[in-house]
């Protein structure tokens, strides 16, 4: 969750952050969110394979991650030209890739969780499983910050983050029971 602080500058005593940086960190933030819900669904599907190595998972899980993030890259580059009718700036460039990088952190977790399996520390398998708890209580904790970053109680708050985490669940079901 390094992407934001749930507490927010102005709660640090800092002055408030211009539009402009809070819609950047909102794409950085919506970037994140959605590179855990596509990496759950290919981490379950690992997971579930008796068959995967550890070459496989780390092959795989990485392939997500960058294959996203140039897909995103690809995608806001065709954007921009259409709309523009001209290329992006430099520093446009700069800020579709500020935006895009919190993609590659999803495969942070199953990457971690690959290597201290190939180093002995448990089963693949667990390990994958491991990676997808951690995803779906990331979400969660999105969801609880969200939840008090709009003003909401504890309750709020915890409902939001609950509601979160059922979205991930609900991946992690829909992988689970199709068995792909």
């Amino acid at each position: 969750m390094s992407d934001v602080d749930p507490g927010g500058p102005a709660a640090a005593g800092h002055s408030a952050p211009s539009p402009q940086v809070l819609e950047a960190l909102r794409e950085r933030l919506k970037e994140r969110i959605y590179a855990a819900i596509t990496m759950l669904a290919v981490v379950v599907a690992l997971a579930q394979n008796p068959h995967t190595r550890h070459s496989t998972a780390a092959t795989y899980v990485l392939g997500t991650a960058v294959g996203l993030w140039l897909a995103t890259l690809v995608a806001d580059a065709q954007a921009h030209r259409v709309v523009h009718q001209r290329l992006p700036s430099r520093r446009e460039v700069r800020h579709m890739l500020f935006v895009s990088s919190p993609l590659l952190s999803c495969a942070v977790g199953p990457l971690l969780m690959t290597g201290l399996s190939a180093a002995g520390a448990l089963d693949l398998t667990d390990a994958l499983w491991v990676a997808v708890g951690v995803d779906v209580a990331s979400l969660a904790a999105w969801g609880f910050a969200s939840g008090r970053r709009m003003g909401g109680g504890a309750l709020l708050s915890f409902v939001a983050g609950l509601t979160d985490a059922a979205i991930g669940l609900g991946v992690v079901m829909v992988k689970v029971v199709t068995g792909h």
